[in-house]
């Protein structure tokens, strides 16, 4: 079993941290289908953008058995060690800074991923951010800058000497962005290089592809991010199978419907009137996209402006779903 400080996780199956994605709800949802740990999308080191709607929202504790995870992204050391510390006071259990985000915006502040080339900084903050609060730190990174620069080791060994409680690495540097394979090589020589737990991330998709990924970089737990997204059960799926081998099927159709029905009931209660339709269209979309008749469902779906239409249509799909396949096994 892993631990974070004082914190004992139910299992090493992480929810990543996805900008738009990684709200409230779907964290809720995720640790419910099975994840042991959730992280919470990006938020800004600059806390004069903190009354920005959006940013309330992104601080808004979830309802989680488990430790409530806020992570953190920016580029100077006193400002990312200020946030910590409001975060820290404000109910966060564990701080996560974020090394790892690709996105050219983010990038153009010198954070994320971009802090990995300079280690210096990277050090700085780090070390900034352990020093301001009582709570365990974790932190989250790509192999490197790019492929030439793979400096993964490096980093982590910083990481462990400033008192950082567990590392996250995605198998891509950050000019791979997320094209290509992932590869975990690099992330094999972090864990072999420092004690302190180390995570990986990146392209894991299956319980069999996690299986293969713990088997060969001898990481102490996954983190899932892109997979999820549909299909939240994956956590439990992989968890099952990693800790007992056990090959968990996908949920029935009934089971499906009750998942994504408590999702967009959730999704429209925390965003509103108007924005709670609007991504519950997004998160319905890659539920469904491998179903009968989806597109002709989508549609009427996306068209519909009002939170209860949504679930009525949500409703009435998956009754003709249950009509089709009794027909077809009659």
């Amino acid at each position: 079993m892993l631990n974070l400080g004082p914190h004992q996780l139910k299992n090493p199956i992480f929810l990543a941290p996805m900008v738009g994605v990684s709200d409230k709800p779907f964290r809720e949802i995720c640790e419910q289908n099975g994840a042991g740990l959730t992280v919470a999308e990006m938020l800004t080191s600059n806390t004069e953008l903190w009354d920005k709607k959006k940013n309330k929202l992104k601080r808004v504790r979830p309802s989680l058995s488990g430790p409530n995870v806020v992570q953190i992204a920016g580029s100077d050391p006193i400002m990312m060690a200020q946030a910590a510390k409001l975060n820290a006071e404000w109910g966060a259990d564990i701080i996560d800074i974020n090394m790892g985000c690709p996105a050219k915006k983010v990038l153009k502040k010198a954070a994320g991923s971009a802090l990995l080339k300079d280690i210096k900084l990277v050090k700085s903050i780090v070390k900034a951010v352990v020093d301001s609060v009582g709570i365990p730190v974790t932190l989250k990174i790509r192999t490197g800058w790019c492929p030439s620069t793979r400096n993964g080791v490096d980093v982590a060994k910083i990481a462990e000497d400033c008192g950082v409680s567990l590392l996250t690495v995605h198998g891509r540097t950050r000019q791979c962005r997320f094209k290509g394979n992932a590869e975990y090589e690099t992330i094999a020589r972090i864990k072999q290089s420092v004690k302190i737990p180390i995570i990986a991330n990146g392209d894991i998709d299956s319980p069999l592809k996690a299986r293969q990924v713990l088997e060969y970089t001898k990481a102490d737990g996954l983190m899932i991010g892109r997979a999820s997204l549909g299909k939240p059960w994956i956590f439990d799926q992989i968890r099952q199978y990693i800790l007992f081998g056990i090959k968990k099927s996908d949920p029935g159709m009934a089971e499906k419907f009750r998942i994504m029905e408590n999702h967009v009931k959730e999704i429209q209660t925390f965003y509103g009137e108007i924005k709670g339709v609007w991504y519950s269209r997004k998160h319905i979309a890659r539920y469904v996209e491998n179903f009968k008749n989806s597109k002709e469902f989508l549609r009427n779906f996306n068209e519909e402006t009002e939170g209860p239409a949504q679930i009525d249509l949500l409703r009435s799909y998956f009754a003709n779903l249950a009509r089709d396949n009794e027909a077809e096994f009659a």
